[in-house]
Formats: structure tokens, C-alpha cells, sequence
């Protein structure tokens, strides 16, 4: 089956139109989803969307969570011990079975 170029340029031009029809239709979703669960008040007041913490307040919780954080690891030491194991002997890792003999000269 051979194609033509006017076929590939059609398939092109839908394949491409399609992507940006699905990525504009994906942008209206997602702002209607922030417009069904922005939180509105009951009333017509301003509600402020973070309420003011002060610096002491973060760090005493942030204190908090690495005291908690550290508590949950043990305590390893910091001594490396290093034991030297002696292999024993094996065929699989013996070099000289992989070298070739020389046959004997008469």
C-alpha cells in the first residue's frame, strides 16, 4: 500500500487538530473542577484562604516533626568492622582452568 502525500497531511493535520481540541476541552474541565470546589462563604465576607502563623509557631512545629522524624530510626553506630572471610576452594573461580595447555612436544 503506498500513500500519497496529500494522505499524509490529512492524517497529520487531524492527528494534530485532535491533540489541540483535547487540550483546550482539558483546560475547560479542570476550571470548571476549581469552580465546583472553590470554597464560598455563607455570607458576602472576604475569607482569607490561609490563615496568619507566626514564625515562632512554624518553628516549634517544625521542631516537633524532626524530634518525631529522628525518633522513628534507630541509632546505629558508626563503627565499620570489616572481617576478612576466607573462600574456599572452587573449580568456578579457579583461573587456571580457564587458561589453555600447551600440548607436550615429543
Amino acid at each position: 500500500m503506498s500513500w500519497g502525500w496529500s494522505e499524509i497531511l490529512w492524517v497529520s493535520l487531524i492527528g494534530f487538530s485532535l491533540v489541540f481540541i483535547l487540550l483546550v476541552a482539558l483546560i475547560f474541565i479542570m476550571k470548571a473542577f476549581g469552580a465546583c470546589f472553590r470554597v464560598r462563604p455563607a455570607s458576602g465576607k472576604k475569607v482569607d484562604a490561609q490563615p496568619m502563623i507566626s514564625e515562632e509557631e512554624i518553628a516549634a512545629i517544625a521542631t516537633a516533626l524532626k524530634i518525631y522524624r529522628g525518633a522513628l530510626h534507630d541509632r546505629e553506630s558508626e563503627v565499620l568492622t570489616i572481617l576478612n572471610i576466607k573462600r574456599a576452594y572452587s573449580p568456578w573461580n579457579s583461573k587456571i582452568h580457564g587458561l589453555t595447555q600447551l600440548p607436550d612436544r615429543r
